[in-house]
């Protein structure tokens, strides 16, 4: 039997400017070891000091996944010796986290804390780098009990927990290192640990790959292995330490942290509506389908534009841009919502010619692709290209007829039979007018002269 655990680690970068324990920049310099103090280096002498920020945000991510929140807490020291932790020891919460007990998805949540991220490793060949630039970057990390069965459960709580974090404003998707995860697999043998995953999709390839070797070779002990992207393979980096071996102990040069009822009442105050209760409201407000609501409310600033556009296009029409044709858009061009720009107005513009007729399908899908392009006026380029739709009988009529004399096999196989040829005889017409003709008049004109 598949037994999953995870261990996510939520880089607190978003709106946060310094690191956890310092005033060295979480973002900024790239070039590797510039943003760094004694503190993050962990020099002797050098005291942390704590950023109260990252306690603000913690806290609703905690409030937002249901966490039984500490009133007091504090933070510990975990011992180990690895390059690349400069201290030998990471400062974090072990005795008495933020949080316990909580619950997201149907999975139980062991625990939420704070701590400091290390610094990064960097693979080369033979040889190992060092940057410390992410060392004392923020992080929280969110336990789970082993109750994941499938690398395809494990995929789907982390899209909606992502999700999650998004809505609260913890997350950006376009940094790779704002979500890591580590995870611990059973199936018959000792548990394994593989570490610093950095995608959805590298942890179910990580998984499945796990599993399939487990298969094979039993283990006989616990380990931890480093999971390689490129290789798509695991490797084994040392023995699993077990809790003991870490000699947690109390991090004297930092003070208790105290919160009240009243404090932890006021943060889940300010909580925003969550994907899931925004997906019951669309269903009722807008009348979705739950996958066409699941697909919009998976992306808050989608979900947050598609709102706007409602107001003032009928809901139906803007769910189905909003759940096909915008999507394919980012994905296309592996862009977010933001870095598009694009704004309602646009958008509004775009599918009011739709929804009065006065342009097709066709053209508003080509002027949206242009739109992931340059920004524009959406009617005023329509004006200007001449895109509006040809509704006139006459001026296609000549057009179907040019079609005709110019596609005289496909005529008489249309005749024969062949519905596909006069698919093709429609499609020259389109392609003629650009477009721009009424499909629907398009046919019945085509099958009139056919006719006769």
């Amino acid at each position: 039997m598949v037994k999953i655990g995870l261990e996510c680690h939520v880089e607190l970068t978003e709106g946060i400017k310094t690191k956890i324990f310092c005033g060295c920049l979480n973002k900024g310099n790239d070039t590797p070891n510039t943003r760094t103090c004694p503190t993050c280096l962990g020099l002797p002498g050098a005291k942390p000091n704590f950023n109260k920020a990252v306690l603000k945000i913690a806290l609703k991510i905690a409030c937002a996944l249901n966490f039984k929140i500490n009133e007091e807490m504090y933070f510990s020291r975990k011992t180990y010796f690895y390059p690349d932790l400069p201290s030998s020891f990471q400062i974090t919460q072990y005795e008495i986290p933020l949080g316990t007990q909580g619950i997201f998805e149907n999975i139980t949540l062991r625990r939420i804390h704070m701590e400091e991220d290390p610094g990064k490793l960097i693979h080369e060949g033979n040889q190992v780098l060092i940057d410390y630039n992410r060392s004392g970057t923020p992080l929280v990390e969110i336990v789970t009990e082993p109750e994941f069965t499938s690398p395809e459960h494990v995929r789907e709580f982390l899209r909606k927990i992502i999700t999650v974090l998004e809505y609260l404003g913890a997350y950006n998707r376009k940094s790779e290192s704002s979500l890591r995860v580590d995870a611990n697999i059973s199936t018959t043998g000792a548990r394994v640990e593989i570490k610093n995953i950095g995608s959805i999709k590298d942890i179910e390839k990580a998984l499945k790959s796990e599993i399939e070797r487990q298969k094979k070779h039993v283990p006989q002990e616990q380990e931890t292995r480093r999971w390689d992207p490129e290789l798509q393979t695991s490797t084994t980096t040392r023995t699993k330490e077990t809790e003991e071996d870490y000699g947690y102990i109390f991090e004297a040069n930092l003070p208790k942290i105290t919160i009240s009822k009243e404090e932890i009442e006021e943060v889940k105050k300010t909580l925003p509506e969550l994907a899931d209760r925004k997906i019951q409201r669309f269903m009722q407000e807008y009348a979705m389908k739950p996958e066409d609501a699941e697909v919009i409310t998976a992306d808050h600033n989608l979900a947050h534009l598609f709102e706007k556009v409602a107001k003032k296009i009928d809901h139906k029409l803007a769910t189905r841009w909003f759940v096909r044709e915008i999507p394919k858009i980012l994905n296309y061009n592996k862009i977010t919502l933001e870095e598009w720009k694009i704004t309602e107005k646009d958008i509004i513009e775009l599918l009011e010619l739709l929804q009065e007729n006065k342009i097709t399908e066709t053209t508003a899908q080509k002027v949206l692709e242009k739109l992931s392009q340059t920004m524009f006026s959406p009617k005023e380029y329509i004006t200007k290209e001449k895109l509006t739709i040809v509704s006139s009988s006459k001026d296609l009529e000549e057009i179907a007829k040019k079609i005709i004399k110019e596609h005289q096999k496909a005529v008489q196989d249309y005749k024969n039979g062949e519905e596909k040829s006069f698919n093709f005889l429609v499609g020259q017409i389109m392609k003629q007018t650009r477009g721009t003709a009424a499909p629907s008049v398009v046919q019945n004109i085509l099958k009139k002269l056919l006719k006769n």
